[in-house]
């Protein structure tokens, strides 16, 4: 049998396959509110047999958003916009997953699809970004520092969006502290220099990100949810493979079901060298030191490479992201590859 195809259930809801979707930014949405792009962009990966579709990061609050082009989760027309993209999912047999996630200073900037790169500025549609200390990303715009009422209001928005993330259908939940953004930028010590109970010692900078998991465990106590970290920032200084591993050991003591193991986005001066598999080994590591579900990710574009991970128990489940934006239904493709039962839907079978 294959190891890859095997079903992974997690608090009584079953992902058919352990071949996921990875949360991949559209820069499409309207005011926060996805549209026919994302349903048919997210609906596809499910006919196509993933066994998870995660939704792009959606923003927990107007100035959380990427770009002012992101999608979001702050009111409830957008998860009502979110709803039939959900039961699209659940229709053709995957489950439903969404990244919630707030950008800090990396907030309003130009979107890729543009062809920019930098800070939108208030009067082109833009806002003043937030983050742990006025340290700005590269040449995007300094932050404010969040004071306590605002950091108070960072763990409030992400427990409401899971609210709204669970009346909308979705039943996946993940609070994105990887790739520079807020959460991330609070557990390191290049962004983070605060003086305060945020800043300064290991325990005090990770205290944002449990309080927030904390929060959306109390919020949403059936959900499924995940964490995504960078495991290091590949930078001196920086957050380290070893914080990552005493992290996720907090965040699942405070309801984390599954931690998800990316690297590096926090500063421009990272070195990491990027190949087939080159994160596997951290997930490895995070699941070998904590006995935590892990999720593996990173140029996983091979069924053979997906199987080897986690029929070797480096990871309990593989997320691809790119591969699937080239072959929507690298899921069927990976299954007949490896001759496991085909997820096909049932239109689709005579091709299998």
């Amino acid at each position: 049998m294959s190891a890859l195809f095997t079903p992974l259930s997690i608090r009584g809801i079953e992902m058919r396959n352990r071949l996921w979707v990875s949360p991949m930014c559209q820069y499409s949405a309207v005011d926060g509110v996805p549209n026919d792009w994302h349903h048919v962009h997210l609906a596809q990966f499910a006919a196509g047999g993933a066994g998870l579709v995660i939704a792009e990061a959606t923003a927990v609050s107007p100035e959380g958003r990427i770009s002012p082009e992101d999608a979001g989760i702050w009111t409830d027309a957008q998860a009502e916009a979110w709803a039939p993209i959900v039961a699209a999912i659940r229709a053709r047999g995957a489950v439903a997953g969404v990244q919630l996630g707030h950008a800090g200073r990396k907030a309003s900037t130009t979107s890729p699809l543009t062809g920019g790169r930098g800070t939108v500025a208030p009067e082109a549609g833009g806002w003043t970004t937030l983050a742990p200390s006025a340290l700005a990303y590269d040449t995007f715009a300094e932050p404010v520092a969040l004071d306590a009422a605002g950091i108070e209001k960072v763990v409030e928005d992400f427990a409401d969006a899971a609210r709204r993330a669970v009346a909308a259908g979705f039943e996946v939940v993940e609070l994105h502290a990887a790739h520079g953004y807020l959460l991330h930028q609070f557990l390191s010590p290049l962004t983070n220099h605060r003086d305060d109970e945020y800043g300064g010692s290991f325990e005090n900078r990770v205290r944002l990100l449990v309080r927030v998991t904390e929060a959306v465990r109390a919020a949403t106590p059936d959900v499924v949810l995940f964490v995504r970290f960078s495991a290091t920032d590949a930078a001196e200084g920086g957050w380290s493979v070893a914080d990552t591993v005493a992290a996720a050991r907090l965040v699942g003591a405070a309801g984390a079901d599954l931690i998800d193991v990316s690297s590096g986005g926090l500063v421009p001066q990272q070195r990491i060298v990027t190949g087939p598999g080159y994160q596997v080994e951290y997930a490895a590591t995070v699941r070998r030191e904590t006995g935590l579900r892990v999720a593996a990710v990173g140029m996983i574009d091979d069924p053979a490479l997906a199987e080897n991970i986690v029929a070797d128990d480096r990871a309990d489940a593989v997320l691809s992201g790119r591969e699937w934006l080239r072959d929507p239904h690298y899921g069927l493709r990976a299954a007949a590859a490896l001759g496991a039962d085909s997820p096909a839907p049932a239109q689709y079978t005579r091709a299998y």
